[in-house]
């Protein structure tokens, strides 16, 4: 008996050594997106992404159409044609066709990895003005209220005094 008052007591030490622990960690929170948002660099990046899909959907279109009247030329001409002519220019289509998909393939890719490659950089900006500004008020936490996280009522908002701190 003596034991188990013993395991009891000490289980009950623990639990309010971790509740007093825990009791003294400040939890902030912030909507990394917004920031990101809010960031000119981010402005940048968008107007950098527009540009370059601007131009790989004009060469798109350009090589959509071209493959468009190639089509309707042969389709023309295919009673004219031998057998022969006809399967290789029909070979030519396909070809034309996968170059078609092959490029729209190439671009989706160039776009991502340009998206990445942009958003890299800012994104770490933000995480280290973020990590600056809690360190700064003694925050142990911070949550990103962007992802769906469930925010504490008593936790602060840091965006405003991390946008402050960037300069935005």
């Amino acid at each position: 008996m003596k034991h188990l008052k013993s395991i009891l007591f000490a289980t009950a030490l623990c639990i309010g050594m971790v509740s007093f622990v825990g009791a003294q960690s400040k939890i902030a929170h912030i909507n990394t997106q917004e920031l990101i948002k809010s960031m000119p660099e981010m402005k940048e990046a968008q107007s950098q992404l527009e540009t370059l899909s601007k131009t790989y959907q004009t060469e798109l279109q350009s090589l959509g159409s071209e493959f468009q009247k190639k089509v309707e030329l042969y389709d023309k001409e295919a009673a004219t044609k031998t057998k022969e002519e006809n399967t290789n220019r029909a070979k030519e289509v396909q070809t034309m066709e996968q170059s078609i998909r092959e490029f729209q393939q190439q671009a989706q890719q160039d776009l991502q990895k340009k998206e990445f490659d942009l958003l890299k950089p800012i994104t770490e900006k933000a995480k280290e003005a973020i990590l600056k500004v809690a360190r700064e008020q003694g925050f142990d936490y911070v949550l990103d209220s962007s992802q769906g996280v469930t925010i504490m009522a008593d936790g602060k908002d840091l965006l405003a005094d991390v946008k402050a701190s960037l300069g935005i």
